[in-house]
């Protein structure tokens, strides 16, 4: 299990220890990640796409063993038993190691659902793209939790974000961390 999928399962606990920096970042979201001292947030008014200026997150050293996340946490009530995709511009210049959209779904301590974009990364330089996650969200959740996540150094811009339900046609990017149990033993004498 790599870092980053290990810190998402603490993100709940990391928040309750208050390890989240809030001083700039744009209203209602906050800097957390596993280095959030090496990053920085706000609102950028010459990043403008559609007319509307930009978050960002930008890394303060050249080199950061570790990742920074610009995100907001929300009860999962209104989206219980529904499909959910969180989705964003986003665009990106110099990230070292890999930028992402993500989204996680608790169940208090318990991770439910997660997706971060890891297996189709942003990297490098790149222009405004819209990108998306997409999860179930089980009737036993109690928090989403979605943002934008930069691993290294650089720096990524997010517009135009959106939390929205989507129908079955939507297909989900991410899946649950636990697999339910079959009822009924399967395979027992491995002739498949």
């Amino acid at each position: 299990m790599n870092s980053i999928r290990r810190y998402f399962i603490h993100l709940a606990v990391l928040s309750a220890c208050s390890i989240a920096v809030d001083a700039a970042a744009p209203k209602g979201w906050f800097v957390a990640g596993s280095m959030p001292a090496d990053y920085e947030s706000g609102i950028d008014v010459s990043a403008v796409h559609n007319y509307r200026p930009s978050a960002y997150l930008r890394s303060t050293t050249p080199v950061i063993r570790g990742f920074g996340t610009l995100m907001q946490q929300i009860n999962a009530g209104h989206y219980l038993g529904k499909r959910v995709r969180f989705s964003a511009l986003v665009k990106t210049q110099d990230a070292q190691e890999w930028a992402g959209l993500w989204m996680r779904v608790d169940n208090g301590p318990k991770m439910l659902a997660f997706d971060n974009m890891e297996n189709r990364p942003i990297k490098g330089t790149r222009d405004w793209r819209r990108y998306d996650v997409v999860l179930d969200i089980p009737q036993e959740a109690t928090g989403i939790f979605f943002g934008i996540l930069l691993s290294g150094s650089g720096e990524v811009w997010l517009n135009d974000a959106k939390i929205e339900i989507v129908g079955a046609e939507v297909l989900p990017t991410g899946g649950e961390t636990t697999h339910p149990l079959p009822d009924e033993p399967t395979n027992l004498d491995f002739r498949e």
